[in-house]
């Protein structure tokens, strides 16, 4: 299926382009809640509170941008009923716990402008709760009560956010309860 926007059509997802998500992550606390043991190293990170939405949403995307090959990225927006899904009528994926989500495949500049009205981090964020590019090699995901967002990647990815304060990132080990310090759980 094809949605439109901006003048262009966008494929949606279906349950096939996340079936390495689906399933293969592990109830609890840990990243592995979020993310699948399958990455060679994991981190959190969340917006500091000197930080803007779109200063720390930007530096974590171009972050992201700067360890992948120019390729399509898959985009989740998990419909709460509260938020912004962009595309209110296009069929859902579930993932986790049957949470339903619309997947778009598009790229790095829709992920920081497309959603409106903010998400469950931030009230003015833009970001999608779930996104990862095509080939796979990074998965970024915010669970529906967290309020920050877990990474799982390349070795050097995870050493670059970690570099980054206003990505402000902290690398986790699998087996690691995932919530940052000074944070609290819902």
């Amino acid at each position: 299926m094809r949605v439109n926007k901006d003048r262009r059509d966008w494929r949606i997802g279906s349950a096939a382009d996340v079936g390495w998500i689906a399933g293969h992550t592990t109830a609890g606390v840990s990243v592995t809640t979020a993310i699948p043991p399958i990455f060679d190293a994991y981190a959190t990170t969340y917006q500091a509170d000197d930080v803007t939405a779109a200063a720390y949403e930007r530096a974590l995307v171009e972050n992201l941008v700067t360890h992948t090959p120019d390729q399509p990225w898959w985009l989740a927006y998990l419909d709460t009923g509260a938020h912004d899904v962009v595309f209110p009528d296009a069929p859902r994926v579930f993932l986790y716990w049957d949470w339903p989500y619309v997947l778009v495949e598009a790229g790095p500049e829709a992920a920081l402008t497309w959603r409106a009205g903010g998400h469950m981090r931030h009230a003015h964020g833009a970001l999608p709760d779930l996104f990862f590019p095509a080939d796979r090699s990074w998965l970024v995901s915010a669970l529906w009560d967290d309020t920050w967002t877990c990474v799982g990647g390349p070795e050097q990815l995870i050493h670059t956010l970690e570099r980054d304060p206003v990505a402000n990132a902290r690398r986790v080990r699998p087996d690691e309860d995932a919530l940052p310090p000074g944070l609290t759980r819902e």
